[in-house]
């Protein structure tokens, strides 16, 4: 599930930078001695509360840059952006970012006379209409400044991050199957229902069912106003992993993950 952007190449850019050691990343409290050698400036961004809820999504947030020496710099222009994470579904153990992103610009603030910027009331949420699937419950705030605007010459810029932890509430799912044994050529039919807190309308949630273990699903369906939802699949000779995954359309709203005890009796005996 792809997700790219401006704001995808600004952060991405500033995720390779950071692993490449060409942005600065200082920690939330700033000191003279924070400043790399060569480093003109110190950059933080922090957030007011660290956590948020279902019924609490807001923060502010704020930050500083200072100049080498420790002073305040004013009038200093800072990108601040929201990053939705997601977990890459990689089962084969392959050396790619483990981490896909979704970011969205918060604001521009610049700093005042002591060197502070503050954005207030901030929501912490997933907005657009992306799927859930594989959501990170840890979304990342970041800063940036770059003293000539250009992130091709990342020697002259500035990052830092925090993270807010969006304590979801949980949900379940429940199911039935036609068989429990297939085989090659079956119509493996699976119907239930998504259960999601009480005052949170199921209507809209993903469900996913898994079939083979390189595959991340191989059918979805969505699940009415009542939370049922049915689907079916073929079932090929080589399918060995079924699996029910849930994915709510509200960060605020855990998926469910539910194994199903299905046989394939085409699959070679060991």
């Amino acid at each position: 599930m792809p997700r790219t952007s401006l704001p995808t190449r600004l952060a991405a850019t500033t995720v390779l930078l950071l692993a490449a050691g060409a942005l600065s990343a200082p920690t939330a409290s700033a000191k003279p001695s924070d400043a790399a050698p060569g480093d003109a400036y110190v950059l933080t961004v922090s957030t007011n509360p660290t956590s948020t809820d279902y019924d609490n999504r807001r923060v502010d947030v704020t930050g500083t840059v200072t100049k080498a020496d420790g002073t305040p710099a004013p009038n200093i222009p800072v990108t601040i952006q929201e990053v939705v994470r997601f977990t890459t579904w990689n089962p084969w153990g392959d050396p790619i970012d483990p981490t896909y992103y979704e970011p969205r610009d918060l604001g521009k603030p610049v700093t005042d006379a002591d060197g502070k910027f503050t954005i207030p009331d901030v929501d912490i949420d997933h907005v657009t209409g992306s799927s859930l699937l594989n959501v990170q419950h840890e979304v990342q705030i970041t800063a940036l400044y770059d003293e000539d605007g250009d992130l091709n010459t990342p020697q002259d810029g500035y990052y830092a991050d925090t993270t807010v932890a969006a304590n979801p509430k949980s949900s379940s799912v429940t199911y039935k199957v036609n068989k429990k044994k297939v085989k090659a050529g079956d119509i493996l039919t699976v119907q239930g229902k998504v259960t999601l807190p009480k005052g949170v309308e199921p209507q809209g949630t993903e469900v996913f069912l898994q079939t083979y273990w390189e595959q991340e699903y191989d059918v979805k369906t969505t699940a009415e106003d009542d939370g049922f939802f049915v689907m079916s699949v073929r079932v090929s000779g080589y399918d060995d992993t079924f699996e029910l995954r849930t994915a709510p359309t509200d960060l605020y709203v855990a998926g469910a993950h539910q194994p199903l005890p299905i046989t394939n009796t085409s699959l070679p005996r060991t």
